[in-house]
């Protein structure tokens, strides 16, 4: 195991800089920049690409080639419609979950700087019980507090203009972190520790490393599938968030029992490629590792699925990070799976031998 604190206070800084930052689909630029601020000095090269992807090389010179990935945005709406009363109807960029809206501050981005509005929502006690209406997209509106039409438009609010939420970072009883965008910022995070790690340890790798913050993951892994065909990685390790199980209105026999606290997931699924999967678990079960195990049926819903099924097929897993209230603004994970993230990926890395095929058909 490294032999570095896996969060130190520079890591823990970066970490709600990084969270605090709007990085919505689409427009993930500001936060890769904070990203590879942060990396610089744990890699040799940096690949951009057109949508922004983030990608960090350790000896990008190796013809065998590993990737580590996370996905860098966040779920947010766009202005559809803005009505002669100055309201504002929107429409979701990625999974936004409109039942969370109502009473939510939010900031509106545009050419000149963030607008503020608030998602509106009738009284209790102008509600008719009997015919209670649920917040859906086509009740739910924004008021920046305009009379009109006009005085939205001279805001600089068009439709088209991005909205995020301002929820900050915080720590709720020291070990569990909460944010918006925890899904999966906290991927870069903990991609970016591990070759923090790396460097750190003085540990060289007989590949090349790369580090990945694909873009566009909340509207159909898009990033992922445009890096993969850059990269044509060998091997791909994925993490992202799943679900903690344990809180109410969660069926277990629908969704498994997963839990904040017990370790990091590792996916059971047809993408996941069962020798590397098998090198994970069995690195985890070598190191005493805390991790559970999840069955996937079909896809993972992640980015390992661009992966795996990229050009003519990469080695691909999935490592998750439990997480409770997904695609909420309290977003709540455990310190301890965060790190033991970190340390199972780069576990991982170390068990990795130069041009290992993870072929079924060879001894």
């Amino acid at each position: 195991m490294p032999k570095k604190n896996i969060l130190d206070n520079k890591s823990l800084e970066f970490l709600e800089n990084y969270l605090n930052n709007a990085s919505p689909t689409g427009y993930e630029w500001t936060g890769q920049k904070l990203w590879m601020d942060y990396l610089t000095p744990y890699v040799d090269e940096f690949i951009t690409d057109t949508y922004g992807t983030a990608v960090g090389v350790i000896n990008p010179k190796a013809k065998y080639k590993v990737v580590i990935e996370g996905h860098a945005d966040e779920i947010s709406w766009y202005v559809n419609y803005i009505a002669d009363n100055g309201l504002i109807y929107v429409i979701r960029n990625g999974g936004s979950d409109h039942q969370i809206a109502p009473s939510k501050i939010v900031n509106i981005h545009t050419k000149s700087g963030i607008v503020k509005g608030v998602f509106g929502w009738p009284a209790i006690h102008t509600r008719d019980k009997a015919k209670e209406e649920a917040p859906k997209p086509e009740n739910i509106t924004i008021d920046v507090g305009a009379k009109n039409k006009e005085e939205v438009e001279k805001m600089g609010v068009h439709v088209g203009c991005v909205i995020t939420y301002p929820d900050t970072f915080h720590i709720l009883n020291k070990d569990k972190f909460v944010c918006r965008a925890i899904d999966n910022r906290i991927g870069g995070f903990m991609i970016a520790q591990v070759a923090r790690l790396l460097h750190e340890n003085k540990k060289t790798l007989p590949f090349g490393l790369y580090i990945t913050n694909s873009v566009q993951e909340e509207i159909g892994l898009r990033g992922a599938e445009m890096i993969a065909e850059r990269i044509k990685p060998n091997v791909a390790i994925v993490t992202d968030v799943t679900h903690d199980t344990t809180t109410p209105m969660i069926d277990k026999k629908k969704e498994g029992h997963l839990e904040l606290g017990l370790g990091p997931v590792v996916a059971y699924a047809p993408a996941v490629q069962q020798k590397l999967r098998d090198l994970i678990t069995e690195t985890a079960e070598s190191n005493k590792i805390p991790f559970q195990r999840s069955a996937c049926s079909r896809a993972t819903g992640t980015d390992t699925d661009a992966f795996a099924y990229s050009g003519m097929g990469v080695a691909s897993a999935l490592i998750s990070l439990p997480l409770r209230y997904m695609h909420t603004t309290v977003e709540m994970v455990h310190r301890d799976d965060v790190e033991n993230v970190i340390k199972l990926i780069y576990e991982s890395l170390l068990n990795i031998k130069e041009n290992d095929s993870f072929s079924y058909f060879e001894n």
